[in-house]
Protein backbone atom coordinates (compact mmCIF):
# COMPACT_ATOMS: atom_id res chain seq x y z
CA UNK A 1 0.00 0.00 0.00
CA UNK A 2 0.97 3.18 -0.57
CA UNK A 3 0.25 6.66 1.16
CA UNK A 4 -1.81 8.00 -2.06
CA UNK A 5 -4.10 5.00 -2.97
CA UNK A 6 -7.55 5.71 -2.67
CA UNK A 7 -10.39 2.93 -3.50
CA UNK A 8 -14.43 2.40 -3.74
CA UNK A 9 -14.10 -0.53 -1.53
CA UNK A 10 -11.38 -1.78 0.86
CA UNK A 11 -11.80 -5.51 2.06
CA UNK A 12 -9.90 -6.44 5.06
CA UNK A 13 -8.98 -10.43 5.51
CA UNK A 14 -8.61 -12.65 2.30
CA UNK A 15 -10.58 -15.71 3.36
CA UNK A 16 -13.61 -17.13 1.47
CA UNK A 17 -15.73 -14.09 3.14
CA UNK A 18 -13.11 -11.44 1.92
CA UNK A 19 -12.40 -13.12 -1.58
CA UNK A 20 -16.14 -13.44 -2.35
CA UNK A 21 -16.96 -9.69 -1.71
CA UNK A 22 -14.41 -8.17 -3.48
CA UNK A 23 -14.88 -10.29 -6.30
CA UNK A 24 -18.51 -9.19 -6.66
CA UNK A 25 -17.51 -5.70 -6.11
CA UNK A 26 -14.83 -5.55 -8.86
CA UNK A 27 -17.18 -6.95 -10.82
CA UNK A 28 -19.79 -4.67 -9.90
CA UNK A 29 -17.87 -1.86 -11.22
CA UNK A 30 -15.95 -0.46 -8.26
CA UNK A 31 -12.32 -0.23 -7.74
CA UNK A 32 -11.43 -2.74 -4.91
CA UNK A 33 -8.17 -3.52 -2.85
CA UNK A 34 -8.10 -6.96 -0.62
CA UNK A 35 -5.77 -7.07 2.37
CA UNK A 36 -4.53 -10.06 3.79
CA UNK A 37 -2.50 -10.19 7.43
CA UNK A 38 -0.64 -13.65 6.10
CA UNK A 39 2.33 -13.61 3.37
CA UNK A 40 0.03 -15.63 1.22
CA UNK A 41 -3.70 -16.19 1.36
CA UNK A 42 -4.12 -19.58 3.47
CA UNK A 43 -1.13 -19.82 4.66
CA UNK A 44 -2.25 -20.90 7.70
CA UNK A 45 -5.51 -23.10 7.79
CA UNK A 46 -8.28 -22.67 10.80
CA UNK A 47 -10.85 -24.16 9.65
CA UNK A 48 -11.95 -28.48 9.00
CA UNK A 49 -13.10 -27.37 5.77
CA UNK A 50 -16.46 -28.85 5.83
CA UNK A 51 -19.32 -27.74 3.55
CA UNK A 52 -21.75 -29.42 1.00
CA UNK A 53 -21.93 -30.40 -2.64
CA UNK A 54 -24.86 -27.74 -3.63
CA UNK A 55 -22.67 -24.93 -2.16
CA UNK A 56 -19.12 -26.05 -3.71
CA UNK A 57 -21.54 -26.79 -7.27
CA UNK A 58 -22.82 -23.44 -6.71
CA UNK A 59 -19.69 -21.77 -7.04
CA UNK A 60 -18.43 -23.82 -9.37
CA UNK A 61 -15.48 -24.65 -7.08
CA UNK A 62 -13.35 -26.94 -9.17
CA UNK A 63 -13.54 -30.74 -7.60
CA UNK A 64 -10.16 -31.44 -7.70
CA UNK A 65 -10.45 -28.88 -4.07
CA UNK A 66 -12.60 -31.03 -2.16
CA UNK A 67 -13.24 -34.50 -1.33
CA UNK A 68 -16.94 -35.85 -1.41
CA UNK A 69 -18.68 -37.71 1.51
CA UNK A 70 -21.92 -39.48 1.76
CA UNK A 71 -22.25 -41.15 4.92
CA UNK A 72 -22.42 -39.35 8.22
CA UNK A 73 -21.32 -41.41 11.02
CA UNK A 74 -21.96 -40.51 14.89
CA UNK A 75 -20.07 -42.33 18.04
CA UNK A 76 -20.52 -41.21 22.01
CA UNK A 77 -19.28 -42.52 24.72
CA UNK A 78 -21.32 -46.13 24.42
CA UNK A 79 -23.66 -45.74 21.12
CA UNK A 80 -23.13 -45.19 17.75
CA UNK A 81 -24.83 -44.45 14.27
CA UNK A 82 -23.81 -44.47 10.58
CA UNK A 83 -26.00 -43.12 8.33
CA UNK A 84 -25.12 -44.19 4.63
CA UNK A 85 -26.49 -42.11 1.49
CA UNK A 86 -26.63 -42.91 -2.36
CA UNK A 87 -24.71 -39.59 -3.59
CA UNK A 88 -22.25 -37.38 -2.03
CA UNK A 89 -24.09 -34.36 -0.33
CA UNK A 90 -21.11 -33.37 1.94
CA UNK A 91 -17.61 -32.45 1.14
CA UNK A 92 -14.08 -31.86 3.20
CA UNK A 93 -12.71 -28.78 1.27
CA UNK A 94 -8.76 -28.82 0.60
CA UNK A 95 -9.08 -25.38 2.76
CA UNK A 96 -5.76 -23.54 1.30
CA UNK A 97 -6.10 -24.64 -2.23
CA UNK A 98 -9.74 -23.79 -2.62
CA UNK A 99 -9.20 -20.12 -0.42
CA UNK A 100 -6.35 -19.45 -3.01
CA UNK A 101 -8.51 -20.31 -5.93
CA UNK A 102 -11.29 -17.84 -4.51
CA UNK A 103 -8.74 -14.81 -4.42
CA UNK A 104 -7.51 -16.10 -7.42
CA UNK A 105 -11.02 -15.38 -9.10
CA UNK A 106 -11.37 -11.92 -7.59
CA UNK A 107 -7.96 -10.92 -8.71
CA UNK A 108 -8.70 -11.84 -11.90
CA UNK A 109 -12.03 -9.69 -11.94
CA UNK A 110 -9.70 -6.48 -11.22
CA UNK A 111 -9.16 -7.09 -7.64
CA UNK A 112 -5.76 -5.73 -6.33
CA UNK A 113 -4.41 -7.62 -3.41
CA UNK A 114 -1.79 -6.17 -0.69
CA UNK A 115 -0.60 -9.64 1.60
CA UNK A 116 1.47 -9.41 4.97
CA UNK A 117 -0.21 -5.88 6.03
CA UNK A 118 -1.84 -6.37 9.65
CA UNK A 119 -4.18 -3.51 9.97
CA UNK A 120 -4.33 -1.34 12.97
CA UNK A 121 -6.92 0.74 13.03
CA UNK A 122 -9.91 2.37 10.70
CA UNK A 123 -10.75 6.30 11.25
CA UNK A 124 -13.31 8.00 9.60
CA UNK A 125 -12.94 11.05 8.47
CA UNK A 126 -14.78 14.10 7.96
CA UNK A 127 -15.49 13.83 3.79
CA UNK A 128 -17.28 9.92 5.89
CA UNK A 129 -14.85 8.04 3.96
CA UNK A 130 -12.59 5.57 5.77
CA UNK A 131 -8.98 5.36 6.41
CA UNK A 132 -7.15 1.77 7.04
CA UNK A 133 -3.91 1.94 8.51
CA UNK A 134 -1.39 -0.78 8.39
CA UNK A 135 1.89 -2.32 10.15
CA UNK A 136 4.12 -0.80 7.19
CA UNK A 137 3.20 2.56 8.54
CA UNK A 138 1.08 2.97 5.13
CA UNK A 139 -2.54 4.07 5.28
CA UNK A 140 -5.14 3.39 2.25
CA UNK A 141 -8.63 5.58 1.82
CA UNK A 142 -11.97 3.58 0.73
CA UNK A 143 -15.59 4.97 0.67
CA UNK A 144 -16.87 1.75 2.09
CA UNK A 145 -14.94 -1.03 4.02
CA UNK A 146 -15.95 -4.50 4.35
CA UNK A 147 -14.57 -6.22 7.45
CA UNK A 148 -13.52 -9.83 6.59
CA UNK A 149 -11.05 -10.23 8.85
CA UNK A 150 -12.78 -13.27 10.82
CA UNK A 151 -12.68 -13.84 14.48
CA UNK A 152 -11.20 -10.94 15.43
CA UNK A 153 -13.48 -8.38 13.48
CA UNK A 154 -10.44 -5.46 13.52
CA UNK A 155 -12.39 -3.21 11.69
CA UNK A 156 -15.81 -3.47 13.81
CA UNK A 157 -13.14 -3.34 16.96
CA UNK A 158 -10.88 -0.79 15.91
CA UNK A 159 -13.98 1.57 15.11
CA UNK A 160 -15.79 0.80 18.37
CA UNK A 161 -18.67 -0.74 16.56
CA UNK A 162 -18.61 -4.41 18.00
CA UNK A 163 -16.84 -5.77 21.35
CA UNK A 164 -15.03 -9.01 20.82
CA UNK A 165 -17.21 -11.82 20.86
CA UNK A 166 -17.89 -13.55 24.38
CA UNK A 167 -19.18 -16.67 23.89
CA UNK A 168 -16.95 -18.55 20.92
CA UNK A 169 -15.37 -22.12 19.47
CA UNK A 170 -11.96 -22.99 19.85
CA UNK A 171 -10.79 -26.03 17.56
CA UNK A 172 -7.69 -28.08 17.06
CA UNK A 173 -7.14 -30.47 14.67
CA UNK A 174 -4.07 -32.60 12.82
CA UNK A 175 -4.23 -33.27 9.12
CA UNK A 176 -2.37 -36.63 9.28
CA UNK A 177 -1.39 -39.55 6.67
CA UNK A 178 -3.78 -42.68 7.73
CA UNK A 179 -3.47 -46.34 7.30
CA UNK A 180 -6.80 -47.23 6.88
CA UNK A 181 -9.19 -44.24 5.59
CA UNK A 182 -12.47 -44.58 4.04
CA UNK A 183 -13.07 -41.56 1.92
CA UNK A 184 -16.80 -41.42 1.79
CA UNK A 185 -17.44 -41.23 5.33
CA UNK A 186 -17.08 -38.36 8.48
CA UNK A 187 -17.30 -39.10 11.93
CA UNK A 188 -18.29 -36.62 14.69
CA UNK A 189 -17.63 -37.82 18.47
CA UNK A 190 -19.63 -36.32 21.25
CA UNK A 191 -19.75 -36.91 25.31
CA UNK A 192 -16.97 -36.02 27.64
CA UNK A 193 -14.04 -38.47 26.88
CA UNK A 194 -14.29 -36.54 23.30
CA UNK A 195 -14.80 -32.74 24.21
CA UNK A 196 -16.22 -31.69 27.71
CA UNK A 197 -18.32 -28.80 25.26
CA UNK A 198 -18.51 -29.53 21.66
CA UNK A 199 -17.30 -32.59 19.85
CA UNK A 200 -14.67 -34.17 18.13
CA UNK A 201 -14.35 -35.23 14.50
CA UNK A 202 -12.80 -37.47 11.84
CA UNK A 203 -13.09 -35.85 8.40
CA UNK A 204 -11.29 -37.66 5.23
CA UNK A 205 -9.54 -34.55 3.18
CA UNK A 206 -8.75 -37.27 0.01
CA UNK A 207 -6.19 -40.04 -0.61
CA UNK A 208 -4.67 -41.17 2.54
CA UNK A 209 -5.27 -37.58 4.69
CA UNK A 210 -7.52 -37.28 7.21
CA UNK A 211 -8.51 -34.30 9.72
CA UNK A 212 -8.83 -35.01 13.25
CA UNK A 213 -10.12 -32.51 15.70
CA UNK A 214 -11.83 -31.49 18.80
CA UNK A 215 -14.00 -28.16 18.84
CA UNK A 216 -14.59 -26.72 22.77
CA UNK A 217 -17.00 -23.91 22.99
CA UNK A 218 -16.17 -21.25 25.68
CA UNK A 219 -16.68 -19.72 27.91
CA UNK A 220 -18.48 -23.32 29.33
CA UNK A 221 -15.33 -25.10 29.20
CA UNK A 222 -11.78 -24.19 30.14
CA UNK A 223 -10.57 -27.25 28.71
CA UNK A 224 -6.94 -26.67 25.99
CA UNK A 225 -8.63 -28.80 22.85
CA UNK A 226 -5.09 -29.74 21.97
CA UNK A 227 -4.77 -31.69 25.47
CA UNK A 228 -8.15 -33.81 24.21
CA UNK A 229 -6.89 -34.06 20.87
CA UNK A 230 -3.69 -36.08 22.12
CA UNK A 231 -5.69 -38.07 24.43
CA UNK A 232 -7.94 -39.10 21.89
CA UNK A 233 -5.07 -39.82 19.54
CA UNK A 234 -2.75 -41.92 21.50
CA UNK A 235 -5.59 -43.58 22.99
CA UNK A 236 -7.31 -44.01 19.60
CA UNK A 237 -10.91 -43.47 21.25
CA UNK A 238 -13.72 -44.51 19.11
CA UNK A 239 -13.67 -44.24 15.29
CA UNK A 240 -9.91 -43.35 15.77
CA UNK A 241 -9.15 -46.69 16.31
CA UNK A 242 -10.05 -47.70 13.21
CA UNK A 243 -7.44 -45.46 11.23
CA UNK A 244 -4.70 -47.47 11.83
CA UNK A 245 -0.95 -45.92 12.25
CA UNK A 246 -1.36 -42.90 12.19
CA UNK A 247 1.56 -39.90 11.05
CA UNK A 248 0.46 -35.90 11.47
CA UNK A 249 1.46 -33.76 8.55
CA UNK A 250 -0.18 -30.67 9.54
CA UNK A 251 -1.75 -28.80 12.51
CA UNK A 252 -4.68 -26.45 12.23
CA UNK A 253 -6.12 -23.76 14.98
CA UNK A 254 -9.28 -21.35 14.54
CA UNK A 255 -11.34 -19.81 16.80
CA UNK A 256 -14.95 -19.05 15.27
CA UNK A 257 -17.68 -17.25 16.74
CA UNK A 258 -20.74 -19.00 18.77
CA UNK A 259 -23.04 -16.19 20.27
CA UNK A 260 -25.54 -15.86 17.74
CA UNK A 261 -26.76 -12.77 15.56
CA UNK A 262 -27.28 -10.32 17.43
CA UNK A 263 -24.56 -8.02 16.02
CA UNK A 264 -25.33 -5.67 13.44
CA UNK A 265 -23.41 -6.11 10.04
CA UNK A 266 -24.01 -2.54 8.63
CA UNK A 267 -22.82 0.49 10.39
CA UNK A 268 -22.61 3.77 8.29
CA UNK A 269 -20.19 2.69 5.17
CA UNK A 270 -18.95 -0.77 6.95
CA UNK A 271 -19.83 -3.76 6.23
CA UNK A 272 -19.28 -7.43 8.29
CA UNK A 273 -19.16 -10.31 7.04
CA UNK A 274 -18.44 -14.17 7.43
CA UNK A 275 -17.29 -14.65 10.85
CA UNK A 276 -16.92 -10.87 11.64
CA UNK A 277 -20.84 -11.42 11.71
CA UNK A 278 -21.18 -14.35 12.89
CA UNK A 279 -22.51 -15.76 10.13
CA UNK A 280 -22.13 -19.73 11.40
CA UNK A 281 -24.04 -22.48 12.04
CA UNK A 282 -24.13 -23.21 15.77
CA UNK A 283 -24.85 -27.24 15.20
CA UNK A 284 -21.37 -28.01 13.58
CA UNK A 285 -19.83 -23.98 14.10
CA UNK A 286 -19.22 -24.42 9.63
CA UNK A 287 -19.81 -20.76 8.27
CA UNK A 288 -17.71 -21.48 4.80
CA UNK A 289 -21.22 -21.36 2.28
CA UNK A 290 -22.50 -18.64 4.41
CA UNK A 291 -18.93 -16.96 3.87
CA UNK A 292 -19.10 -17.31 0.02
CA UNK A 293 -22.98 -16.70 -0.38
CA UNK A 294 -22.99 -13.61 1.65
CA UNK A 295 -19.54 -12.38 0.89
CA UNK A 296 -20.61 -11.94 -2.41
CA UNK A 297 -24.16 -10.10 -1.45
CA UNK A 298 -21.87 -7.76 0.53
CA UNK A 299 -20.22 -7.18 -2.50
CA UNK A 300 -22.68 -6.27 -5.07
CA UNK A 301 -24.17 -4.30 -2.18
CA UNK A 302 -20.97 -1.99 -2.03
CA UNK A 303 -21.04 -2.02 -5.23
CA UNK A 304 -24.34 -0.70 -5.87
CA UNK A 305 -24.10 2.30 -3.11
CA UNK A 306 -20.35 3.11 -4.77
CA UNK A 307 -22.41 3.80 -8.40
CA UNK A 308 -25.48 5.43 -6.18
CA UNK A 309 -24.27 7.43 -3.65
CA UNK A 310 -27.69 9.05 -2.84
CA UNK A 311 -29.16 5.70 -1.60
CA UNK A 312 -25.80 3.94 0.10
CA UNK A 313 -27.42 3.64 3.22
CA UNK A 314 -30.43 1.92 1.62
CA UNK A 315 -28.60 -0.24 -0.34
CA UNK A 316 -26.09 -1.17 2.27
CA UNK A 317 -28.45 -1.93 4.41
CA UNK A 318 -30.46 -4.30 1.77
CA UNK A 319 -27.51 -6.74 2.55
CA UNK A 320 -27.94 -7.36 6.20
CA UNK A 321 -31.88 -7.85 5.47
CA UNK A 322 -31.45 -10.09 2.62
CA UNK A 323 -29.06 -12.12 4.88
CA UNK A 324 -30.88 -11.77 7.70
CA UNK A 325 -34.07 -13.11 5.84
CA UNK A 326 -31.87 -16.25 4.43
CA UNK A 327 -30.65 -17.50 7.64
CA UNK A 328 -31.62 -15.63 10.87
CA UNK A 329 -34.24 -17.81 11.86
CA UNK A 330 -32.39 -21.00 11.01
CA UNK A 331 -29.31 -20.06 13.08
CA UNK A 332 -31.26 -18.96 15.95
CA UNK A 333 -32.91 -22.49 16.31
CA UNK A 334 -29.78 -24.16 15.59
CA UNK A 335 -28.53 -21.99 18.48
CA UNK A 336 -31.35 -23.29 20.97
CA UNK A 337 -29.88 -27.08 19.65
CA UNK A 338 -26.76 -26.56 20.54
CA UNK A 339 -27.80 -24.84 24.09
CA UNK A 340 -29.60 -28.08 24.79
CA UNK A 341 -26.44 -30.17 23.64
CA UNK A 342 -24.32 -28.33 25.60
CA UNK A 343 -26.01 -29.37 28.93
CA UNK A 344 -26.44 -32.95 28.07
CA UNK A 345 -24.72 -35.43 29.94
CA UNK A 346 -23.25 -39.00 28.41
CA UNK A 347 -26.28 -40.84 29.28
CA UNK A 348 -28.12 -38.25 27.53
CA UNK A 349 -25.98 -38.37 24.75
CA UNK A 350 -26.23 -41.48 24.23
CA UNK A 351 -30.00 -41.30 24.01
CA UNK A 352 -30.05 -38.60 21.44
CA UNK A 353 -27.74 -40.86 19.01
CA UNK A 354 -30.97 -43.28 19.27
CA UNK A 355 -33.03 -40.29 18.43
CA UNK A 356 -30.32 -39.63 15.47
CA UNK A 357 -30.74 -43.27 14.17
CA UNK A 358 -34.53 -42.85 13.75
CA UNK A 359 -33.65 -39.95 11.14
CA UNK A 360 -33.51 -40.95 7.45
CA UNK A 361 -30.72 -39.15 5.39
CA UNK A 362 -32.25 -36.33 4.11
CA UNK A 363 -33.58 -35.56 7.36
CA UNK A 364 -30.43 -35.52 9.26
CA UNK A 365 -28.33 -33.46 6.78
CA UNK A 366 -31.41 -30.39 7.06
CA UNK A 367 -31.27 -30.94 10.86
CA UNK A 368 -26.85 -30.67 10.75
CA UNK A 369 -27.32 -27.85 8.37
CA UNK A 370 -29.71 -25.93 10.70
CA UNK A 371 -31.55 -26.15 7.37
CA UNK A 372 -34.73 -26.05 9.69
CA UNK A 373 -38.42 -24.65 7.77
CA UNK A 374 -42.24 -25.23 9.77
CA UNK A 375 -43.11 -28.11 6.79
CA UNK A 376 -39.87 -29.84 7.44
CA UNK A 377 -40.35 -29.64 11.17
CA UNK A 378 -43.78 -30.70 11.35
CA UNK A 379 -42.93 -33.22 8.90
CA UNK A 380 -40.20 -34.63 10.78
CA UNK A 381 -42.41 -34.52 13.68
CA UNK A 382 -45.44 -36.60 12.44
CA UNK A 383 -42.79 -39.12 10.94
CA UNK A 384 -41.48 -39.28 14.42
CA UNK A 385 -43.80 -39.89 16.90
CA UNK A 386 -41.36 -40.95 19.94
CA UNK A 387 -41.75 -38.46 22.91
CA UNK A 388 -37.67 -37.59 22.47
CA UNK A 389 -37.80 -36.51 18.78
CA UNK A 390 -40.87 -34.37 19.61
CA UNK A 391 -39.19 -32.70 22.52
CA UNK A 392 -36.38 -32.15 20.35
CA UNK A 393 -37.38 -30.56 17.09
CA UNK A 394 -40.48 -28.54 19.67
CA UNK A 395 -37.71 -26.33 20.71
CA UNK A 396 -37.24 -25.21 16.56
CA UNK A 397 -41.06 -24.21 16.69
Amino acid sequence: MSNTQKYDVIVVGGGPAGSSAALQAASGGASVLMIEKESQIATTVRTSGVTWMDTVTEFKIPQKYYNPIKNYGFYSPNNSVLLRDKTHRAVVLDVRSTYRWLASQAESAGVDIDTGITIKKAIRNNDDTITVNGTDNTSVRGRIIVDASGFSSVIAQSMGLARQWGRFGVGAEYEMHAENVDRETWWLMVGSMYSPAGYAWIFPVGGDLVRVGVGIAKPESAADPREILDTIIHKKLGPVANLGHLEPSEYHYGLIPNGGIDRKSVYNGVILVGDSAGQSNPLVLEGIRFAIRFGRMAGAAAAAAIHNPDDAELLLSSYEADWRRMAEARIRSAYKIQRRWLALSDEKWDSELDIIKELNVDEFLDFVRADFTMSKIIKMTLHHPRLAVRQLFKLLR
